[in-house]
């Protein structure tokens, strides 16, 4: 089969890079665009951290962790600081709609046994093959190195998939030539970046949850020797691909089991409370190095003192259902300077005014918008059957293409009644009300959930004391147990 020809069966082909030119180039942008403002809407906190370390120029190829199904990709693509070509997998390039993003996405096929009925092995060296080329170009490459989306609270094992493309891309056959230079010729050996990014979700399927990209330090490929059939050494292979996965685990949240990342998600929400003052207190990257730290201590002493890790879970839980009979269901509710701000007389009427003047407009955008934002919702979970490394993406997917078919019907209502001024209103009034609900409800759940917290504190003042110096307590205790970690740790080097 020659390169740029379609195979039979109905594969993608693997010419499919750099083409439409101009027109091209063009609609990658407005899919960034469309795509950026999705993630916006869907998330309400997004972080990117270490963008400075990803390199301007040169051969790059990202290695991401892959927990979320399509969103991930798009996270890099939005917020990675150079043009990104992904390897993706053969099916995607045959559905409709999703199969034009990945092409216009300058994507290359991988093709899986499960997917394919012919030689899966020829197809994929076709794809490192081109997947090379373009590295040695100067290119830059996006590949999720675990194979498969997936819910699970660890990194899975690698594919080498990433480690053969990047020695590939370095290395020669044994008495062979140098890499080419961008002009064909023998030039210098490619030097070639791996740079390893990490996705942490605070709640992966929650609408107005936080997400953070968090971009590690790249790491540098060798040459190998390739083997006669231009595979390069297993060990190299091997080797690299350890280096990367040590990598990401250092970017990512790893825990044996989900009931561990629970207990772990109560005792950060005990020490968020706590620095809620702190101006680096709402950070998803110190989220998760917290949440990190927390994991590792939780399995150490789960082994090693299990009655305390027992007893901590007990508090926790006990705790928490405290918070719940006195209707705070968010451990930051319980803070002083919550009280104190909700409890200034003056703040209250600002805050009144502010959302009786927004009231109109929220509630002409909640109800514009609140039936595509259900059925969005019920097609997702009907779709996604219930898979959580699927659900936020086919989410996104119904909300990009029912709002603005929502707007595209109030645009032709109001083209009957007031002509194309109408069109114009949809168009621009629909979006801008729609965001004035969300952000009206979000305020006024915030407003809610403080002005409770003010009035639990006036009238169970002591019991209010009580619940903070318990959660002093907790905090002491978590704090105690991670420091005897680290000294056994430490112990032990």
């Amino acid at each position: 089969m020659e390169p740029g020809a379609r195979p039979r069966g109905g594969r993608p082909g693997l010419s499919i890079l750099r083409r439409g030119g101009r027109r091209g180039n063009l609609l990658r942008r407005v899919i960034k665009v469309v795509l950026l403002f999705a993630l916006r809407v869907f998330f309400r906190r997004v972080e990117v951290v270490g963008r400075e370390r990803v390199p301007r120029a040169g051969a790059c190829l990202f290695v991401l962790n892959h927990p979320n199904a399509l969103v991930d990709p798009v996270f890099l693509l939005c917020f990675a600081p150079r043009r990104v070509s992904f390897l993706a997998k053969s099916p995607l390039f045959r559905m409709p709609v999703i199969g034009t993003l990945i092409r216009a996405m300058d994507s290359i096929p991988v093709y899986r046994k499960q997917d394919e009925t012919g030689d899966t092995a020829a197809l994929n060296r076709k794809t490192f093959e081109r997947a090379a080329d373009l590295l040695r170009r100067g290119g830059t490459i996006a590949i999720c190195p675990e194979g498969v989306s997936h819910n699970e609270p660890y990194l899975l094992p690698l594919k080498s998939g990433a480690a053969r493309i990047a020695l590939g891309a370095v290395s020669v056959k044994d008495g062979g030539g140098g890499p080419k230079d961008e002009g064909g010729g023998e030039g210098r050996p490619l030097d070639l970046k791996i740079v390893p990014a990490g996705l942490y979700y605070t709640a992966k399927t929650t609408f107005r949850s936080g997400a953070l990209l968090y971009f590690g330090e790249p790491i540098d490929v060798e040459p190998a020797g390739l083997e006669p059939d231009g595979e390069p050494p297993r060990e190299a292979v091997r080797a690299l691909s350890d280096r990367v996965a040590e990598a990401l685990r250092s970017l990512t949240l790893n825990a044996d089991r989900h009931e561990a990342l629970a207990v772990v998600a109560r005792a950060e929400r005990i020490f968020s409370a706590a620095d809620e003052d702190e101006d680096d207190g709402k950070s998803l990257e110190r989220e998760l190095r917290r949440r990190r730290r927390f994991v590792e201590a939780y399995a150490y002493h789960r082994q090693h003192s299990a009655a305390r890790v027992e007893q901590l879970e007990r508090r926790l839980w006990a705790y928490e259902e405290e918070l719940r009979q006195a209707g705070l269901e968010d451990p930051r509710q319980l803070s002083p300077s919550t009280v104190a701000d909700y409890a200034r007389v003056r703040k209250l009427l600002a805050r009144v005014v502010v959302f009786l003047l927004l009231l109109p407009a929220a509630l002409a955008g909640a109800a514009l918008h609140y039936p595509a934002y259900k059925l969005a919702g019920v097609l997702a979970t009907r779709f996604a059957r219930q898979y959580d490394d699927v659900l936020s993406t086919f989410k996104i997917a119904a909300a990009l293409l029912l709002f603005p078919l929502t707007w595209g019907v109030l645009a032709l209502v109001l083209y009957r009644v007031v002509g194309w001024w109408g069109v114009l209103a949809a168009f621009t009034l629909g979006p801008v009300a729609g965001y004035v609900a969300l952000r009206t409800r979000e305020e006024l759940g915030r407003f809610v959930a403080g002005t409770r917290a003010a009035l639990f504190f006036v009238r169970e003042r002591s019991f209010f004391r009580q619940l903070l110096e318990e959660r002093r307590r907790i905090r002491r205790e978590i704090l105690d147990l991670g420091d005897e970690y680290e000294r056994a740790v430490g112990s032990r080097q």
